[in-house]
């Protein structure tokens, strides 16, 4: 009987990746201020000191399911990005495949990144820069393939790749806000088209 209690009380191991997985979902779909520990632990099936045990803290493991998802999604977006074709076909092909990602049936709506610490309290602030940070690293990425546009010709010299990058970066974040309110993927790409008419180099 010592025996079957013991084997009850044993606490469940969880897979690491699969719990990252849980929980870069329910942080996407309610934010990291709206995400409880308690959420995090009936949403993988486990106990407090199980989810301290494997990932630190709340904030730590947020830090690591946004990192788990980011990678999930930006592999193919940084393979584009690379990829020697015309910069306005690659902008084109990376927004359209965001808008796609933005409004997935099986996912939450919009991005995890854009959305999931925008406004936060005091004791978050930590938590809402390092979101700042990846979204700064996003736009960055961006101005590097603009400034490899310009020496390559397809944008003009003295183009302002900082500010142009922020432009589609901004359009990148609203996509993200008009998917949580519903847009359809068609709706997205509609804006993405319109903020293409914006490119100042050649198409």
């Amino acid at each position: 009987m010592s025996e079957t209690v013991r084997k009850r009380g044993r606490p469940r191991v969880l897979n690491r990746e699969t719990g990252l997985e849980v929980a870069a979902n329910l942080f996407w779909e309610r934010g990291y201020e709206g995400t409880s520990i308690a959420d995090l632990t009936a949403a993988m099936g486990i106990t407090p000191p199980s989810l301290y045990a494997t990932f630190g803290s709340k904030e730590e493991l947020f830090r690591m399911a946004l990192n788990h998802g980011i990678s999930q999604q930006n592999s193919q977006r940084l393979q584009l990005l690379d990829a020697k074709i015309p910069v306005y076909e690659t902008l084109k092909l990376f927004l359209y495949d965001i808008a796609e990602g933005d409004t997935q049936p099986d996912k939450p709506r919009g991005c995890i990144v854009s959305t999931a610490v925008l406004q936060h309290s005091e004791e978050n602030a930590s938590v809402a820069r390092a979101t700042a940070a990846l979204r700064e690293a996003s736009m960055q990425v961006l101005k590097s393939r603009f400034d490899r546009a310009v020496r390559e010709g397809e944008l003009p010299e003295g183009t302002d790749t900082d500010t142009l990058a922020r432009f589609y970066g901004a359009v990148i974040q609203g996509m993200s806000a008009q998917a949580c309110d519903g847009a359809c993927t068609t709706r997205l790409k509609a804006l993405v088209d319109i903020a293409l008419n914006a490119w100042p180099g050649k198409r």
